[in-house]
């Protein structure tokens, strides 16, 4: 049987690619978003390689309640990829932004991809395997001006990913960071509350950036290495970025 990828924030432009490259290496996928048609749609465009579960990872609930929404077809999860995240509000000075804005920043990408862990990882333990794959970003290891809740988000995410790769060194668990650079997703648009206009201003300060199939790639990588090699930690930038 084939293995079964449990991915987050799935209906975004990251996680269509992530999914799109598991199916082709001969994975099956669980898609999680909390955009329920465009998750539907995504699904249908998939096929029976693919199954689907709404949910908002910052709904604690519901996420503790994980493992029993995975249909039956799709269990055990052999892989998990924390892929959902956002920067709403983010690209502005700290003191300058909302407060609520940065909590929920770290609400999703920090807390969201622990809770998310927490719920999937016993059963793990419990078979004695497994990888998780954490997307985290180039600001998790250098400092970005305007960019606070974010990059500390991010930096939780690495922190988190180090400590629980040391907890489970004696396990056949793997655990892989992949630190992607600027990459052409919906984040920014989503972070300019849908401003196409901001978005493209953005992208315009830069000579190139990421396509997300280069970091979909780059996580196949990962996960197709044999048992007892761990990629623990990948930085993708595009030429040039600096």
């Amino acid at each position: 049987m084939a293995d079964v990828v449990l991915l987050t924030g799935a209906a975004g432009g990251m996680g269509r690619a992530i999914a799109r490259a598991a199916i082709a290496s001969g994975r099956r996928v669980v898609l999680v978003d909390r955009d329920a048609a465009s998750l539907e749609a995504f699904a249908a465009e998939l096929g029976e390689a693919a199954c689907t579960i709404v949910l908002d990872i910052t709904d604690q609930g519901r996420v503790d309640r994980l493992p029993e929404l995975v249909p039956e077809a799709f269990r055990p999860v052999d892989v998990l990829i924390n892929n959902a995240g956002h920067d709403i509000g983010g690209r502005t000075r700290f003191d300058q932004g909302s407060a609520d804005d940065w909590s929920a920043i770290i609400a999703t990408n920090l807390v969201g991809t622990m809770r998310v862990t927490r719920a999937l990882l016993p059963g793990m333990v419990a078979r004695d395997a497994g990888h998780i794959v954490n997307i985290s970003s180039i600001n998790a290891i250098r400092i970005i001006p305007d960019m606070a809740a974010y990059s500390t988000s991010k930096a939780g995410v690495h922190m988190f990913t180090e400590t629980i790769r040391g907890e489970l060194a004696e396990t056949a668990i793997r655990v892989t960071e992949i630190q992607p650079g600027l990459t052409r997703t919906g984040i920014i648009r989503t972070r300019y509350r849908g401003d196409t206009a901001k978005e493209q201003a953005y992208f315009d300060q830069f000579r190139m950036a990421l396509a997300p199939e280069d970091v979909a790639r780059t996580i196949i990588f990962a996960l197709d290495q044999p048992p007892h090699v761990q990629i623990a930690e990948i930085t993708v930038l595009p030429v040039n970025r600096y």
